[in-house]
């Protein structure tokens, strides 16, 4: 195992500039996701319409109500026996009576299985063949717009956690139930859809509401992690940090270490490192900022660096090195 010694790295101590923090080796669990926004909305949606014209009877079920194909939903008088009642009760109630017994109404049964998800109509309000009575719903899902770079990532069956931004503390769980073939521009963004089914559809769901679902792509329980800007590559490609935490006054060492899964800001380290180590980060101070947003770079020799030059920085207290 190679050793190293760097200029102000203070032993892995947080040091001024060109120094090092140490940041411990943790365990933890790892899970690697996919964000993404969309709808709550109908899986498939049906709107109801009279098959005569005439004047609604009776309603027989509200918004929300879950019905079963055949289910009578409302009760309908046509034009004609609508007119015929409505003199009939100018005659009195016996002969009101006749005339409903004899000239019965027509049945609004329910062409689907599903849930009632809009009634805008009410008894007595006169309809005709393209007046919209209701709308159903056979199954409310989350359609959200994935960008296309994470879409390799999205596979059928897999889980996905649902949050509606009315009640964000109720998470909802779910699975994709399709991945869209045909891609959407939204925002100059190429997109795809994706439907994410609740495992179990609460009673506060509603379509129309807005709905944050974060996909699991991996996950890994128990695992050895770093800062993944703890990470370098040799130029032949290996993979190594610099450890600290060595002897006393010795420089840190380089360790070559094996990698796993990783979410961008931790990375799992599968060899090479044990739980506890210490890993070094390059801190970076407000003047060696400066110098990179001012394109100038501070690590190359003979540039000033917090007024030492090129030199390394000496000891503080005037004592050996």
């Amino acid at each position: 195992m190679a050793m190293i010694l760097l200029s102000g790295c203070s032993n892995g101590k947080k040091g001024g500039a060109g120094g090092f923090r140490a940041v411990p080796v943790v365990k933890d669990d790892l899970q690697i996701t996919v964000l993404a926004t969309g709808n709550v909305q109908p899986n498939n949606q049906l709107v109801v319409y009279p098959s005569i014209s005439g004047r609604i009877e009776k309603i027989l079920i509200k918004e929300g109500d879950n019905v079963r194909k055949g289910q009578k939903l409302m009760d309908l008088s046509s034009t004609e026996r609508a007119t015929l009642l409505d003199e009939a009760e100018a005659q009195g109630p016996t002969v009101l009576a006749h005339w409903q017994q004899l000239y019965e109404e027509t049945p609004l049964l329910s062409p689907e299985t599903g849930q009632i998800v809009y009634l805008p109509t009410v008894p007595g309000q006169i309809v005709n063949t393209s007046t919209e009575l209701m709308v159903m719903s056979d199954h409310l899902i989350v359609n959200t717009q994935v960008d296309e770079t994470d879409l390799a990532q999205i596979k059928m069956n897999q889980e996905a956690s649902i949050t509606l931004d009315a009640y964000p503390d109720q998470p909802i769980e779910g699975k994709v139930r399709r991945i869209s073939y045909q891609s959407t521009l939204v925002n100059n963004v190429t997109t795809y859809e994706v439907d994410v089914w609740p495992d179990k559809l609460p009673s506060f769901m509603r379509s129309g509401m807005t709905a944050n679902v974060v996909f699991t792509v991996n996950e890994k329980d128990d695992i050895l992690l770093i800062p993944s800007e703890a990470l370098q590559q040799t130029p032949d490609g290996q993979s190594y940090v610099l450890k600290g935490g060595g002897k006393p006054n010795s420089g840190p060492q380089t360790v070559v270490v094996q990698t796993g899964l990783t979410d961008g800001k931790q990375i799992e380290v599968v060899s090479g490192l044990s739980e506890g180590d210490k890993v070094l980060i390059k801190s970076f101070s407000a003047g060696q900022l400066a110098a990179q947003n001012s394109g100038s770079n501070p690590f190359m020799p003979g540039r000033p660096t917090g007024g030492t030059g090129g030199a390394r920085p000496a000891a503080s207290g005037g004592g050996g090195r």
